[in-house]
Parts: structure tokens; C-alpha cells; sequence
């Protein structure tokens, strides 16, 4: 820690990839595994979490739950702040995830569904009926190639 700014070196680095491991692993295991202390991997876990760095979060597998059918969905609005049509898409169930986008299309959803026969209440009853939408455009996951969340690395930072 260099002033207020947060700079991860090699041994947090080395905790994260023992979480990413195993999320359910003790100060102490990974401690064992890193010649560490136990207080030290609590110390360290703690600070990165203080900074906004690291989040230890439960992730659920989708057909674990009896989600069958992921999808796609990129959203035109018109009339209306694309900002407040995401909100209101978000809040529906089958919505996992929202996103302003640039581009064509001014909003990308995520859908799960329990099967096919809950995608024409989705789309007809449902999306259908959130004012401002122009068009959509759906598309089905046919096969899940990559399925990962530890998408933001700690990087190592160059100190000057």
C-alpha cells in the first residue's frame, strides 16, 4: 500500500488464486499452502475487500437449479431512456443480468429459463409490454463454452 492507492503484489495474488480454487478454503489452508500465517491471510483477504478489490461470492450453477435455457437478448429503445427500460427489465426474474451498451442495440440482457415453454410468456406477455422497447433480438445459447467468473485479475502493477 503505497498512500491511498491500493497496489496487490505477488501474495495477494496468490490468495485470490487459492479462493478462485476453492472458495471455501480456510485462512488456514491457505495458509498452509503459501507458508503463511493464518492472521497474515486474514489481514490480506480483509484489506483487498476494505479497497474493493476482492468479493468472496457463492456462485450458482444454472442447471443445477433447473435452468435449461440461456439467452441472449439485445434490446433498441426509443422514447424513452434506455437507463430506465434496463431498470425495469432487471426487475424481472428471468433477467440475471442488464447492461447499457454501445452499438446497435442500447441494452443486453441475460435470460435463464426452466425450459422452451416459458420463452413465448417471456417475450409476448412480458418483455413485450415494457414501454419504449423498439426491437429485440433474441438469441439461444446452444452449447456454454466458457462459463468462468474470476474475470477481473489481480495484475501486477509496475511501481516507478
Amino acid at each position: 500500500m503505497m498512500g491511498d492507492e491500493f497496489i496487490a503484489d505477488e501474495i495477494d495474488r496468490t490468495i485470490v488464486e487459492q479462493l478462485r480454487l476453492n472458495g471455501r478454503a480456510t485462512n488456514q489452508q491457505i495458509a498452509d499452502r503459501l507458508d503463511l500465517t493464518a492472521a497474515t491471510v486474514s489481514a490480506r483477504i480483509r484489506r483487498m475487500e476494505d479497497e474493493n478489490k476482492l468479493r468472496v461470492v457463492a456462485v450458482s450453477d444454472f442447471s443445477a437449479h433447473g435452468y435449461n435455457v440461456l439467452m441472449e437478448i439485445a434490446i433498441e429503445v426509443d422514447g424513452r431512456p434506455a437507463s430506465e427500460v434496463a431498470a425495469e427489465l432487471a426487475a424481472f426474474p428471468e433477467v440475471f443480468a442488464a447492461h447499457l451498451v454501445t452499438g446497435r442495440y442500447d441494452i443486453d440482457i441475460l435470460v435463464a429459463l426452466h425450459d422452451f415453454d416459458e420463452l413465448s410468456d417471456l417475450m409476448l406477455n412480458k418483455l413485450s409490454k415494457v414501454r419504449g422497447i423498439r426491437s429485440m433480438s433474441p438469441a439461444i445459447a446452444v452449447d456454454v463454452v466458457k462459463y468462468k467468473f474470476d474475470v477481473a485479475p489481480i495484475e501486477a502493477r509496475e511501481t516507478v
